[in-house]
């Protein structure tokens, strides 16, 4: 009996920033202001992305999926936040049609509206996976998100905790790291966000890589792949609460520049 053929990786032909080459982002946290409305991104990649989404959402909600009952407020406000932005020339320009019950993604899928399920039909909308932290205590804590594409880290153990315990167990991830992070997050003002963006080599380029805490990844070497998230941090006006979105970029390493793979070999990434 044959082997079963390994489905075609869901990659961008190239990656528009490398943020190990710019001295600005080469280092934690290495945040930088959005320009104007650029923190929902389509592109190339967008088809594939958004049909991997909905094959996730719909038959394994419960992993990608969380939100607790008091981030309602939160989740309604993005939705209705996200809405009004795919609504608007930046939106229209993507490729979005916006009706009373249904959107048109720029792929020509069809989204039904479901606002009693604010971050699920989100997740089904745009390619950034969309995460909510609210203010509790010293703390921001992870009260809802659709996550769609973790890389190596589980939905499931982080809903509900702390920044410090969601980085469990990122060794830079340290206490003067977290002091800083923390700093930032109450800094953020409704009129500016802020982005930031990582890498990493891959062996495996599959965008759903779940990983539990006791798991943690081993493939840091001689993979083909890189990927790469762009980070973007925006609060809410009514709720104060954070969003914390993250657009996937996977390209093969062939895809960079020569400058680009000798820094990452300097940056041991």
């Amino acid at each position: 009996m044959s082997e079963p053929i390994p489905p075609e990786p869901i990659l961008q032909s190239r990656l528009p920033f490398a943020p190990w080459m710019d001295p600005r982002t080469a280092r934690l946290p290495g945040i930088l202001p959005v320009e104007g409305e650029d923190w929902l991104r389509v592109d190339e990649a967008f088809a594939g992305q958004m049909a991997e989404r909905d094959r996730l959402i719909a038959g394994h909600e419960e992993i990608v999926h969380a939100l607790t009952e008091p981030a309602r407020p939160a989740a309604e406000e993005l939705y209705a936040r996200v809405l009004a932005h795919l609504a608007r020339p930046e939106g229209q320009r993507q490729g979005y049609r916006v009706g009373s019950a249904s959107v048109l993604r720029p792929d020509g899928v069809e989204v039904d509206l479901q606002p009693e399920a604010p971050l699920r039909t989100l997740g089904r909308l745009v390619q950034e996976d969309l995460c909510l932290l609210e203010k509790q205590g010293e703390e921001h804590v992870l009260t809802g998100a659709c996550l769609c594409f973790p890389a190596s880290w589980w939905l499931g153990e982080k809903i509900g905790r702390p920044m410090t315990a969601i980085h469990v167990p990122v060794k830079e991830y340290d206490e003067g790291l977290a002091r800083r992070v923390q700093r930032l997050f109450d800094a953020i003002r409704v009129e500016q966000p802020l982005w930031r963006m990582n890498a990493l080599v891959y062996v495996d380029p599959t965008l759903h890589q779940p990983r539990r805490e006791a798991d943690p990844r081993k493939d840091r070497r001689g993979g083909s792949y890189l990927r790469a998230e762009r980070q973007c941090l925006l609060r809410l006006p009514q709720t104060q609460a954070v969003v914390f979105s993250i657009h996937t970029y996977v390209v093969r390493l062939d895809a960079l520049r020569p400058e680009e793979i000798a820094g990452l070999e300097e940056a041991h990434l």
